[in-house]
């Protein structure tokens, strides 16, 4: 029977860093984000976005503009709510064709920036959350992306805080310390592998 383990974290705790350690351990790792992306260059998903943006998000090449969109639902909660009920449907039967593909495996990795707010965590066996203390995440992000710190703390308020996230939590990493967040997921996938 396969396991699915949700992974997930708020902007700047090293989500991506945690998650790319699993891969290289050699696990079937479904980057939500990452399929988002891919759901999005179908046509009837364009055309679907397109209209709900009034015609005013295409690019040249008749592909989304992401940047353009990203302005306009970053405040407007409605317009971010249809947009997502027209982009994780389509995730979601894209994730159902991964878990297809990898059948074979006993274990499947999700990662998601959204597991919790979208609901998705309640179809998985356990879920990790990945955290890091406020002010080491708004400096990652501020250098990851050369943005102000306002600009971080106005992203992270549109995220679920860790204290939310973590009362869904299955396990709870904690990532100051790299060497000690990866034998913490090692320990953790023993225990998956083992139940």
């Amino acid at each position: 029977m396969m396991k699915i383990i949700g992974v997930t974290g708020g902007i700047g705790s090293g989500k991506t860093t945690i998650i790319n350690y699993i891969k290289e351990k050699g696990f079937a790792v479904y980057i939500a984000d990452d399929a988002g992306k891919k759901v999005m260059q179908k046509p009837e998903i364009i055309q679907q976005i397109n209209e709900l943006f009034n015609k005013e998000v295409l690019l040249e090449d008749g592909f989304l503009d992401r940047s353009k969109i990203a302005s306009l639902v970053f405040t407007d909660n409605d317009k971010l709510q249809q947009l997502n009920n027209i982009v994780h449907p389509a995730v979601g039967l894209d994730f159902e064709e991964f878990k297809k593909e990898n059948s074979n495996e006993k274990v499947i990795f999700k990662e998601t920036a959204v597991l919790f707010e979208s609901g998705s965590y309640k179809k998985c066996d356990a879920t990790i959350l990945i955290t890091a203390p406020l002010e080491i995440r708004i400096q990652r992000v501020m250098q990851r992306d050369n943005i102000t710190k306002e600009q971080v703390e106005s992203r992270i308020k549109n995220q679920l805080s860790d204290d939310e996230k973590a009362a869904l939590a299955t396990y709870i990493v904690e990532n100051i310390d790299l060497k000690q967040a990866f034998k913490s997921i090692d320990d953790i996938i023993t225990k998956i592998l083992i139940n």
